[in-house]
């Protein structure tokens, strides 16, 4: 485990964010509580945009059991955009349903530090199964979406 605690405060490290002692307990809990399951579901790439006067979007490409798919979608927040591209996915490409986002909540450490880590924790439904996923990064929409791939992975293995 402290392993694995350390290999993440590297690869954070690597990315150029400071990692301080108030980051530590979500790294910890992100690490130890979401070992990694075979991945069957991947991001290849995304791209969001935000403009003044436009809707936010979303270009994604995952990675499903091999299989890429791509697709679009416009949101009301970049987070929202980036989740309606991967239903698309879910509900248009592959005919399954999609889990429902039931509750989305975002913890930052104490401190004011506009580059500290943040928390997404997010809960789904899902045939009858509530499934709880977490994502840390620096920022909140990468937080969100680590935690729905890791959602994603879940429902693959159901």
């Amino acid at each position: 485990s402290i392993k694995k605690v350390t290999q993440r405060v590297i690869e954070l490290g690597d990315k150029k964010e400071i990692v301080t002692v108030d980051d530590l307990p979500y790294i910890i809990a992100d690490v130890l509580k979401h070992d990694k399951v075979h991945d069957k579901v991947k991001v290849i790439n995304y791209a969001l945009n935000l403009s003044q006067g436009l809707r936010p979007s979303a270009t994604i490409k995952l990675s499903i059991n091999d299989v890429e798919y791509q697709q679009f979608a416009v949101g009301d927040g970049q987070y929202d955009a980036f989740v309606k591209a991967v239903k698309l996915i879910y509900t248009d490409n592959l005919k399954r349903e999609f889990p429902t986002l039931t509750n989305y909540m975002v913890n930052i450490p104490p401190g004011g530090r506009t580059d500290a880590l943040v928390q997404a924790n997010i809960t789904w439904l899902y045939k009858g199964h509530t499934i709880k996923t977490r994502g840390l990064d620096a920022d909140q929409i990468e937080a969100a979406i680590q935690a729905t791939v890791k959602m994603l992975n879940i429902i693959e293995n159901l």
